[in-house]
């Protein structure tokens, strides 16, 4: 089974297009169609069902996928293992974060590692945590950080800081001038949250669970960003973390509203593949996130 063979396929499967895999591979397009003939003879199954419009991948090739993408992954690695025999780091890092790390705590890590590797080539893919999970078990990225639960057989989980979150509201809210708060001043509050599959979503729905609290109305954000801004406009309350509101709290647009006995923490945690734990330049990015915890 030839690598370059692999290579053709495993692009294929995630284009989805003849054209543009040979575009993208730099060979001819009989080319890629004799790449994908070959292996289906070799393997006597297909791969694909191709029509005028479409490619759809067989269930055989998604087995095919996924042990050709931990091909690649050991074939990287070894590269890496030799630059290393030379002393280089070099190669790609592929990091997947969800959306607080991705956007709060990775920018000053990336910054450290390209100043101390500059021939390391950096990737950030942000999503959220279901997302990432996903990423890292198809091994779309070598490395995964995410803020939310996580239980795998199939990758390796390791926690690396903790986090707390906290309840939030505009600052001209009525209940910041009731500090601390109890449960049921939360009652029949309008909430302003981030998506299903989403960390922090995860805490604000146990917030929910664990108090009994009903809502008056739920509006849904994909972004810290957004779920920010409308909490500031006073859409509704929020649950974020101390990370993310750190700039609204100190210019005054945003209060913490402390829930009377209870505290709302996290741990954030990187996951990768048994497939790419050794690779060297995914431990570089460990090492970091250990001393940073």
């Amino acid at each position: 089974m030839q690598f370059d063979a692999l290579k053709t396929f495993v692009t294929l499967v995630e284009v989805n297009n003849f054209t543009k895999t040979s575009e993208l591979l730099h060979i001819s397009q009989p080319s890629v169609s004799l790449h994908i003939k070959n292996l289906e003879q070799e393997l006597q199954t297909t791969l694909f069902i191709r029509s005028p419009k479409s490619v759809q991948i067989t269930p055989t090739g998604e087995i095919l996928y996924k042990r050709a993408k931990q091909i690649m992954a050991i074939a990287e690695a070894a590269r890496e293992d030799i630059a290393a025999y030379h002393q280089e780091v070099q190669g790609t890092l592929v990091i997947g974060a969800s959306f607080t790390i991705g956007e709060y705590i990775l920018p000053p890590i990336i910054a450290g590692l390209q100043q101390q590797f500059p021939q390391l080539e950096l990737q950030v893919i942000i999503g959220n945590t279901k997302e990432i999970i996903q990423y890292t078990k198809l091994l779309q990225v070598d490395i995964g950080l995410i803020e939310g639960q996580a239980h795998d057989n199939e990758l390796l989980i390791k926690p690396f800081m903790k986090d707390e979150l906290f309840i939030v509201s505009a600052s001209n809210h009525p209940l910041t001038r009731e500090q601390p708060i109890t449960a049921d001043k939360l009652q029949q509050q309008s909430w302003v949250a981030r998506e299903e599959g989403s960390g922090t979503r995860y805490y604000l729905d146990h917030l929910f669970r664990a108090n009994g609290l009903q809502i008056h109305s739920l509006l849904t954000i994909s972004s810290n960003q957004g779920v920010k801004e409308s909490v500031i406009q006073g859409l509704g309350l929020s649950l974020l973390s101390a990370c993310v509101i750190e700039r609204e709290l100190k210019n005054g647009d945003m209060t913490i509203l402390p829930l009377e006995g209870q505290h709302f923490m996290r741990t954030f945690s990187y996951l990768c593949s048994p497939t790419v734990k050794n690779k060297r330049n995914v431990d570089i990015l460990i090492d970091v996130l250990k001393k940073k915890a």
